[in-house]
C-alpha cells in the first residue's frame, strides 16, 4: 500500500512540475489575482487523478489485493475467538448447571 501511495504522489509531482511549466511559459492561463499556486495544485490534481488511475492499475490491484487478504485474515481470527468464546461460555454454563443440580 506504501508502495502505491508514493508512485500515486510522485505522479502528481510530475504532473505538478509539468503544469508549473505550461503556466510559466504561458501556454496554461496562470490563474486569477494571488491563486497562482493554488491554481497549478488544481491543475496537477486533475490531470494526475485519471493517469494515476491508467498508469498504476497494476501496482493498485496489488495494493487491493493485500487488502483483502488482511480483511479476510481479521475475519477469520475474528471468527476464531467468537467460538473460543462461545465454547468457553457453553463449558462454564454446562459446570454451573451441573453444580446447581
Amino acid at each position: 500500500m506504501g508502495r502505491y501511495t508514493l508512485m500515486r504522489l510522485g505522479v502528481l509531482g510530475g504532473c505538478f512540475l509539468v503544469v508549473w511549466g505550461l503556466v510559466a511559459v504561458g501556454i496554461v492561463p496562470s490563474g486569477i489575482g494571488g491563486s497562482y499556486w493554488l491554481w497549478i495544485a488544481l491543475l496537477a490534481l486533475v490531470v494526475s487523478a485519471p493517469l494515476s488511475f491508467v498508469l498504476l492499475r497494476k501496482e493498485r490491484d496489488r495494493a487491493s489485493e493485500k487488502i483483502v487478504a488482511r480483511v479476510d485474515r481479521a475475519k477469520a481470527n475474528m471468527a476464531a475467538n467468537r467460538s473460543m468464546e462461545d465454547e468457553a461460555d457453553d463449558a462454564a454454563r454446562s459446570r454451573a448447571h451441573t453444580q446447581g443440580a
